[in-house]
């Protein structure tokens, strides 16, 4: 039996915490982040009943003084990336699985760095004193019960589960706790007297299988017994980008649908060339008025990240559930493009249909990278309300990287769109900002002249080295990226490898704001 080496750091109700710590007016009140919708609730409101993401006018009569707040997205995103910082500071054995929480193995870091306990309480303090919020951590053998005790542990805590009280500190929880279980199998569940772990575990493997489906049963039957073999995986790609809006409790013309359609799509197909991504499948998921769902899809021939393309097959496939949709009405829209592929993969055809020509694209991308997302828009868009942009975690592994920050410029030379970047602000390379800088009109002429490329843009790499380069973690992605002899490789990159409190800092981190919990029997 191994240790319990497993970190999930998990931020306590982030965007709500984000603005308490950013107006002190709100400390210690019920604070309701989002209008119409609960996006996040404080632990004072949450002591109310209010949850996410329960309509505002039902938080409210829950919680009448609560203080509602509209949603910053920008500084929800720039605490993310300085807690991940932190992350990345302590280990670089780091998964992401949304902006507020991440596993962290730090299995290897006994010597340097001392027990998985003692790290985990210096990434707390790290992350409240460099980001200001606070963060609870669950620590275990597996990634499944550690993220269990990070959720035991919460709000602001550290729970270490050692390997011989696993069955002690598991079985009494209700069957809630396991992935997997919603609302309707917790139900299934209940209708036979299953109602804790311990009593899921007690069950054949068949029984399960019988009552739940082959796949299901096994999934319970193992994480029961906190079998999960499932390692860190650094790195980890996304298999969908997608996004939504939410239309409300209102009539929607085709017009107004269509507009949604166009901004969802043109967030999509940026998000894409960002990530240097390119996808064949494009899934519609929507919302009728009686919260049912349903879902269409269409696979295109080849793989794109070209917004047109993207557009038109979600027009058609909008355009083949309309009957339904003015039958049912609609109050939210999702589009996503999965099939994900590296755009350095693109299958190369003939430019017979120069419609779709990516130049547009190119420049578009790099105004906006230069000026912001909202310098241009498109003319069906103004004056309509676009819906939040919720940040996500950066999709990392593009096929080049050849400018180095603070915050990585990704750039991919052999793609057909040119460059990509982080969303947030970067520094920009010679050849977007030659061509940021210009008016519209000549930005496109230039973009799409064939064969111009700056004399001070990097040379194309080989297939191989961005192969090489897509293997590597974020960590050695960080440190070996060719770096322009006029940039100065950023302290914080230099210092990654040294891990948050080890004795090589010039000063030990405070302690931690709260004791350390080990489960017992």
């Amino acid at each position: 039996m191994g240790a319990a080496t497993i970190l999930h750091a998990d931020l306590d109700s982030f965007y709500a915490s984000v603005e308490q710590r950013d107006d002190p007016r709100l400390r210690g009140r019920p604070v309701i982040v989002g209008g119409g919708v609960v996006l996040a609730a404080s632990y004072e409101a949450k002591a109310f009943g209010v949850r996410t993401p329960m309509g505002g006018a039902q938080a409210r009569r829950l919680c009448p003084g609560a203080i509602v707040v509209p949603p910053r997205m920008s500084a929800y995103a720039d605490a993310s990336k300085a807690v991940f910082e932190v992350f990345h500071d302590t280990t670089p054995l780091v998964e992401g699985l949304s902006i507020d929480e991440a596993f962290l193995d730090v299995g290897g870091l006994l010597r340097v760095s001392g027990t998985p306990a003692e790290i985990a309480a210096r990434l707390r303090s790290a992350v409240d004193e460099r980001v200001g919020l606070p963060i609870t951590v669950g620590v275990a053998r597996t990634k499944f019960l550690a993220k269990v005790a990070s959720a035991v542990a919460k709000p602001d805590g550290l729970l270490v589960v050692a390997p011989e009280h696993e069955t002690a500190f598991l079985h009494p929880l209700p069957v809630e706790r396991l992935w997997g279980v919603g609302p309707a199998t917790a139900e299934k569940l209940h209708q036979r007297g299953i109602t804790t772990v311990g009593e899921v575990a007690g069950l054949p493997e068949g029984a399960l299988v019988a009552m739940l489906g082959h796949s299901s049963g096994r999934h319970l039957h193992a994480l029961a017994h906190n079998r999960d073999p499932r390692p860190i995986e650094v790195g980890r790609r996304r298999r969908s980008i997608g996004s939504q809006h939410a239309l409300g409790r209102r009539e929607v013309s085709s017009a107004d649908l269509d507009a949604s359609v166009v901004g969802l799509v043109d967030r999509i197909a940026r998000r894409l060339r960002l990530a240097g991504r390119v996808g064949r499948t494009v899934v519609l998921r929507l919302r009728f008025d009686d919260f049912s769902r349903a879902t269409r899809s269409h696979t295109m021939a080849h793989a794109t990240a070209d917004t047109e393309s993207i557009l038109d097959t979600a027009r058609s496939l909008v355009l083949a559930s309309s009957p339904e949709i003015d039958q049912r009405g609609l109050t939210l829209v999702g589009l996503a493009v999965a099939n994900l592929d590296d755009d350095v993969a693109v299958q190369l055809s003939l430019p017979f249909d120069r419609r779709h020509d990516p130049a547009l694209d190119v420049a578009l991308d790099e105004v906006r990278q230069r000026f912001g997302s909202t310098s241009l828009t498109r003319a069906v868009l103004l004056g309509r309300d676009p819906g939040l942009s919720v940040p996500i975690l950066a999709d990392w592994c593009s096929p080049e990287r050849t400018w180095t920050t603070s915050r990585m410029m990704i750039r991919s030379t052999a793609s057909p769109y040119g460059f990509g970047a982080d969303a947030s602000a970067m520094p920009v390379p010679p050849r977007a900002a030659s061509i940021a800088a210009m008016p519209i009109a000549v930005a496109v002429a230039l973009a799409s002249a064939p064969g111009r490329r700056a004399a001070s843009d990097p040379l194309p790499r080989t297939a191989a080295a961005n192969a090489s380069a897509c293997r590597a973690t974020p960590a050695a992605i960080t440190s070996s990226t060719s770096v322009p002899s006029t940039t100065r490789m950023p302290r914080r990159v230099a210092m990654r490898s040294r891990p948050v409190g080890s004795a090589s800092t010039n000063r030990a981190p405070s302690a931690p704001s709260t004791s350390v919990r080990t489960s017992s029997p």
